[in-house]
């Protein structure tokens, strides 16, 4: 028989959150976390069996923010996504001028159509990570790894051709 993962969440969310809090020393990351033990245990959950369940999430918490931890010292510059996001978000309005305008095409001929409508979703409706992940069939990590190639996209763009209230052309003021 498989576990009931609906009582599962009830009884250990919050010790697994603790388990991932401490590790990650970050809660809104450690929330994530724990949404992703939780959805393995989903994933698994027919071939499992209701026994010794605390030290299963336990283990499995334990991994994920170790990989998570692994993650982050390997790709320092997916840290924080929310902050390019942000600021591609609260740029000059794109239709205000043609460089500006030039500058978004190209940022967004970069990325896949999802990817973009999760920045939309995420930067201006203020979804979550977690809606965005139940809404797209997506696991939060791959919804935040979507969120993070528009970043790279984002910093690469302005690598070669300054911000979106550049020339392209001259890389300097319109």
């Amino acid at each position: 028989m498989g576990i009931d993962v609906e009582d599962a969440y009830r009884r250990y969310a919050g010790m697994v959150l603790r388990r991932c809090t401490v590790l990650l020393r970050d809660e809104d990351i450690a929330l994530d976390a724990m949404q992703d033990t939780f959805a393995c245990l989903l994933r698994h959950r027919a071939r499992l069996k209701d026994r010794g369940l605390s030290s299963l999430l336990f283990r499995i918490a334990t991994n994920i923010c170790l990989n998570m931890l692994r993650h982050r010292r390997r790709h320092p510059e997916d840290l924080q996504p929310a902050d390019v996001l942000d600021r591609i978000a609260h740029a000059a309005d794109p239709i205000d001028g043609l460089p500006t305008r030039i500058w978004w095409d190209r940022l967004l001929g970069r990325v896949p159509v999802t990817t973009r409508t999760l920045a939309v979703l995420y930067l201006v409706d203020g979804w979550t990570l977690d809606e965005l992940a139940v809404e797209t069939g997506l696991s939060v990590g791959g919804v935040r790894k979507r969120l993070a190639k528009l970043s790279a996209a984002v910093r690469e763009l302005e690598a070669i051709e300054g911000g979106p209230d550049r020339t392209p052309a001259t890389g300097g003021a319109p």
